[in-house]
C-alpha cells in the first residue's frame, strides 16, 4: 500500500558547448521531471534540444529552469535586476525552451527558478512578482515550482497560477524551513544514506531534521535531486528505490 506520492526532479542540461556537467541521459531514467537550463546560467540551444528530445522519449516532464543572466557564475551570484527586465528575461527563457519541447512532441509543463534567483524569490516580493509576470507574458498558466510559503508562491497564487511545493534531499535546512546558504559550512548533505533517509522522511512524514537538530515540517509534492554532485545518478537511483520500497509512489506532478 502506498503511503504518499512524490515527484523527483533534477537540474539537467547544465552544460555549454563541449562542456557537460550533468549525466542527462542516465538521470532521465530515474527522475519524473527535468528542470532544463535555458541558457542564462548554463545550457545552449543544442543542449536544450537534446535534453528535450531525451525527456520526451522517456515521458519525463519538461520544466524551464530560469535564472539571472550569469553564465560565468552559474547563476549563483546575487544580482539586482529591474523587475520589468527580469520578467522579460524569464519569458525569453521559457519561450526558447518551449520551441525545443514542442519539436520533441512535448511541452514545457512548469517553471522553476535557479540558484540565486530561487533563493531571492523566497523573500523578495518584487523579484517574485517579476518571475510570475514573466510566466504570464508567455500566455500560458504554467505551475511554479518552489519552496513552500515563499513569496514566489504567494505572488503566483494572487495571479492565479498553480504552485508546486518542493523539498531538497541533499540540502541542509534552517529552523524556519529555508535552505542553509551554500556559503555556509554544512549547506550540502554529502552522506548518501542520510540523503536517502531524508528523502523518505520528507515524502512519507513531511518532516526533515534541520541543521540545528530540530524537526522542521516540509510538505512537498516534488523532491529535488541535484545532478551536478559526484555520484548523482547512483544516489538518485538509491533514493527512488528506497521510496518505492517504503510504499511511496514516484510520479510526475504535471
Amino acid at each position: 500500500m502506498s503511503w504518499a506520492s512524490i515527484d523527483l526532479n533534477a537540474d539537467l542540461g547544465e552544460g555549454f558547448g563541449r562542456w557537460r556537467l550533468t549525466d542527462d541521459e542516465r538521470l532521465l531514467s530515474v527522475v519524473t521531471s527535468a528542470n532544463v537550463a535555458c541558457g542564462f546560467h548554463a545550457g545552449d540551444a543544442a543542449t536544450m534540444r537534446r535534453v528535450c528530445a531525451l525527456a520526451a522519449e522517456r515521458e519525463v516532464r519538461i520544466g524551464a529552469q530560469v535564472s539571472y543572466r550569469d553564465l560565468a557564475g552559474f547563476g549563483r551570484r546575487a544580482m539586482d535586476v529591474p523587475a520589468d527586465e527580469l520578467a522579460a528575461e524569464v519569458a525569453y527563457q521559457i519561450g526558447a525552451l518551449q520551441v525545443f519541447a514542442r519539436a520533441a512532441g512535448a511541452r514545457v509543463s512548469y517553471v522553476k527558478p535557479h540558484g540565486a534567483l530561487y533563493n531571492r524569490v523566497v523573500h523578495d516580493e518584487e523579484q517574485a512578482r517579476a518571475v510570475v509576470d514573466g510566466v504570464l507574458l508567455t500566455g500560458e498558466r504554467l505551475p511554479l515550482l518552489g519552496l513552500p510559503g515563499s513569496r514566489l508562491h504567494r505572488a503566483a497564487d494572487k495571479a492565479g497560477l498553480p504552485v508546486v511545493t518542493e523539498a531538497f534531499a541533499d540540502r541542509a535546512y534552517t529552523a524556519d524551513g529555508t535552505l542553509v546558504p551554500r556559503s555556509q559550512e554544512g549547506a550540502v548533505v554529502h552522506d548518501p544514506e542520510a540523503v536517502v533517509e531524508r528523502s523518505v522522511s520528507m515524502a512519507r512524514f513531511g518532516v526533515v531534521t534541520s541543521h540545528c537538530g530540530r524537526s522542521v515540517p516540509v510538505r512537498a509534492r516534488s523532491l529535488c535531486l541535484h545532478g551536478d554532485t559526484p555520484g548523482a545518478v547512483d544516489l538518485a537511483r538509491r533514493v527512488r528505490a528506497r521510496l518505492e520500497a517504503t510504499g511511496v509512489r514516484v510520479e510526475a506532478f504535471a
